[in-house]
């Protein structure tokens, strides 16, 4: 594990949204969850996740979303359905 995964996972329980992220996660993914932030947590969590950080955001790509997470707030910015894949 590198440093900036270990960062992000080290700090897991700081992650959080405002209510307008919340909405806009539920409606670019078409979520029918009550805690976005668990949902999220859960998929940064996976094994499978692959975490990049570009600047002063991470990008976590898993089972064919994108989360975007600020690197120093650990605010969800946003989340949507990955360029590169098709979720199924």
């Amino acid at each position: 594990m590198d440093d900036t995964m270990c960062a992000l996972l080290q700090n897991i329980d700081k992650l959080h949204t405002t209510d307008m992220g919340m909405e806009r996660i539920k409606r670019n993914l078409a979520l029918n969850v009550d805690d976005v932030v668990k949902w999220c947590r859960n998929k940064i969590q996976d094994a499978h996740a692959v975490i990049t950080r570009k600047g002063k955001n991470w990008y976590i790509d898993i089972d064919g979303y994108e989360i975007t997470v600020n690197a120093y707030s650990y605010t969800i910015i946003t989340a949507h359905q990955s360029k590169d894949a098709t979720v199924e």
